[in-house]
Parts: structure tokens; C-alpha cells; sequence
């Protein structure tokens, strides 16, 4: 199997069950790895593909400033995330929506925290590949299983390949990121948004 398939499958939560569980020496060495890699990623920039439980697929960027802050930028434009001063704020300009939850109430509260708890929310998964580490984070509405590939270069020894967001319905939805840069530099502006225009009937 290639590498880039390896990843694919990590990605998703059907390949996590043919491999055997984890030591607890394993689990504690590795929760230990994601928390060194969350602690030592100040700032993060990737382009990202996301692929919804339709098929249906999108592309953008994402900027990430860690304590609180990221933004997923939608390729057209016209579909904005942004997670600022403790909100993960959804806008669609299309149809003037805009949608917000409470940051430390989803997944990504943790993995934005200033004092991530990783042990609190995370779960070491069992999977086939020893060069992929996967996990799972809970939050109120919903949860994400991310693939890091194992890598010494990259900040606590991992580099973050994706996710899969599962939300309260149980649709998922997969993220694939590529371009990945650490601790550049990221503007305070990318955090802000436009307030959507309602359409009129």
C-alpha cells in the first residue's frame, strides 16, 4: 500500500479497527507527541481539500494562530470559518447566513487552547501503519480523528496530514491538507470577517 493511500485511509474511521490496540506505554508516549506538536505550533498556514458525506468536494486555505484563532478560507469566496474570541463563527455569503458556536464546546476548543489538556478529550486509535498516528478528539458537538504522520523534522515529531469532523448527526466530512508550514507568519486581519448580507425574498 502507498504512503498516500495509507493517509487516505487513516482519514477516515473504518480503517482504525483491523489493527491491534495500542500499549498503555504506547498511548501515553504518543498523547504525549500531540501535545508537544500542539504546544510547539504557534502559527500554521496549508491549502486544504475538503470532502463532504455527499462527494461533494471544496478547496482553500487555512491560517491558524494559536491561542483561538483560525480561518478556513473557501476557494469561491463565498464560504468563510473563523474562529475568534472564543466563537467558531460560519458564514455564507451566498444566502447571507451566519452560523457561531462556542470554540471551547467543539473539537478544535483543544487544539487552540493556550494550555491544551490533550489526555482530557484525545484517544490514541489503533491503525495498520506505524508511520500514522491517529487520534480522536471529542467535543460537545461532535468529534475529529486526525492523521499526523510521523515525521522528526516537523514540531513535537509530527506532521498534521488531516482530519475527519463527525458532527452530532454523524456526517462526516474530510479534510486533506497539503502545503504545510509552521510557525510563519500569520496577520492579526485574517481572523476578521464581513458580516453576511441577508438576501432579500
Amino acid at each position: 500500500m502507498s504512503l498516500s493511500t495509507s493517509f487516505a485511509r487513516a482519514l477516515l474511521p473504518t480503517a482504525i479497527v483491523a489493527a491491534a490496540a495500542p500499549t498503555a506505554a504506547a498511548v501515553n508516549s504518543d498523547l504525549a507527541k500531540v501535545q508537544a506538536h500542539i504546544t510547539s505550533v504557534d502559527t500554521m498556514t496549508a491549502n486544504f481539500v475538503q470532502t463532504d458525506s455527499k462527494g461533494r468536494s471544496a478547496a482553500g486555505t487555512l491560517q491558524l494562530k494559536r491561542p483561538g484563532r483560525v480561518r478556513f478560507q473557501y476557494g469561491s469566496g463565498d464560504l468563510l470559518m473563523v474562529a475568534n474570541h472564543g466563537k467558531l463563527v460560519f458564514l455564507d455569503y451566498t444566502v447571507g447566513q451566519k452560523n457561531s458556536w462556542d470554540l471551547d464546546k467543539t473539537p478544535l476548543g483543544t487544539l487552540l487552547s493556550a494550555n491544551p489538556d490533550v489526555r482530557r478529550v484525545a484517544k490514541i486509535q489503533a491503525n495498520t501503519d506505524p508511520r500514522i498516528l491517529v487520534v480522536r478528539a471529542r467535543g460537545d458537538f461532535g468529534s475529529l480523528i486526525l492523521a499526523f504522520l510521523r515525521s522528526p523534522s516537523a514540531p513535537g515529531g509530527l506532521q498534521l496530514y488531516g482530519w475527519t469532523a463527525i458532527d452530532p448527526q454523524n456526517k462526516r466530512t474530510v479534510v486533506k491538507l497539503s502545503d504545510v508550514r509552521y510557525n510563519v507568519a500569520v496577520p492579526e486581519s485574517a481572523f476578521t470577517y464581513a458580516e453576511p448580507k441577508k438576501r432579500k425574498r
